[in-house]
C-alpha cells in the first residue's frame, strides 16, 4: 500500500466535515472524535484500523447514523444526515444501511429464513430470504435454527439479513472477531464481493491490521482523529490473506 493523492472518478457517497463526538457522564467529558474530515466513494471497501479506545467504532456509528455527531456535518449522497430529525434518520438507517456485528445477533428461536425475513416485519422492502441466503451459500440451511449452525454459518445468515434490503452502505464491526481463520477468510470474501461485484459501499472496523490488504482505502484512527488515510491500488483477494 502507499499514500496516494490520486483523484477518484467514483461518486462520493459519504462525506464528513469537521465531525466531532463528545460523551458526557456527570462531570466527565470524553471526546471520542475530533474534527474528522473524510470521503468514501460508492463501491469502496474501507477498513478502519486503530487501537481500542481510538474512536474507530464511534466513527463507524456516526457514519451510519447509529449515533449522532456532536459537531460537524455528515452527508450521504446529496443529503445531510446530521440535519435529519429522528424519524427521517430512522428511515435512512432502515433503507440505506445494513449492519453486521461481531456477535451475529440472530434470534435463537427463529430459523435462518425467519431471521432474514425479520427485516420485512419492520416494514422494509427486501428480496426473498431464500435468495438472500443463497447469495451467502446457505440456501440449504433456511430451516436451520442458529443452534444448528456453525459460527461462520451464523455470521453468513447475519450478512444475508443485512443485504436482503439492498442497502447502499454496509457497516461491519469486527465481523470476523468470533471466527476461526478459515471461516473468517470466507466471511471477508463475502464482504469483499459485496463491494467488487455488487458495487455496495462496505465500511469495516477491525483491530486486525492484516485486513488492510483487502481494502481500497484504509483509515488509521488514533486518539479520536484520523492519523492517516492510505489508498491501496492493488488490494488482495480475501482468500489470499495469510494469518
Amino acid at each position: 500500500m502507499e499514500n496516494s493523492t490520486k483523484v477518484e472518478n467514483k461518486k462520493v457517497l459519504i462525506k464528513l466535515e469537521k465531525v466531532g463526538k463528545i460523551y458526557k457522564t456527570g462531570q466527565i467529558v470524553y471526546e471520542a472524535l475530533h474534527d474528522i474530515d473524510l470521503e468514501v466513494t460508492e463501491g469502496e471497501l474501507v477498513v478502519i484500523l486503530g487501537p481500542s479506545g481510538s474512536g474507530k467504532s464511534t466513527l463507524l456509528n456516526v457514519i451510519g447514523g447509529l449515533d449522532n455527531a456532536t459537531s460537524g456535518k455528515i452527508y450521504f449522497g446529496d443529503d445531510e444526515i446530521t440535519a435529519f430529525n429522528d424519524t427521517r434518520l430512522g428511515k435512512f438507517r432502515a433503507r440505506d444501511v445494513g449492519i453486521i456485528f461481531q456477535f451475529y445477533n440472530l434470534v435463537p428461536s427463529l430459523t435462518a429464513y425467519e431471521n432474514v425475513d425479520l427485516m420485512r416485519d419492520l416494514g422494509i422492502d427486501i428480496i426473498d430470504p431464500t435468495e438472500a441466503l443463497g447469495l451467502v451459500g446457505l440456501a440449504d440451511k433456511s430451516t436451520n435454527f442458529p443452534s444448528q449452525m456453525s459460527g461462520g454459518q451464523q455470521q453468513r445468515v447475519a450478512i444475508a439479513r443485512a443485504i436482503a434490503k439492498k442497502p447502499r452502505l454496509l457497516l461491519c464491526d469486527e465481523p470476523t472477531g468470533a471466527l476461526d481463520t478459515n471461516t473468517g477468510r470466507e466471511v471477508l470474501k463475502l464482504l469483499q464481493d459485496q463491494s467488487r461485484i455488487d458495487k455496495r459501499t462496505v465500511v469495516m472496523v477491525t483491530h486486525n491490521a492484516l485486513f488492510a490488504e483487502i481494502a481500497d482505502k484504509v483509515i488509521m484512527v488514533k486518539n479520536g482523529t484520523i492519523d492517516e488515510i492510505v489508498i491501496n491500488d492493488n488490494p488482495k483477494d480475501a482468500f489470499d490473506l495469510e494469518w
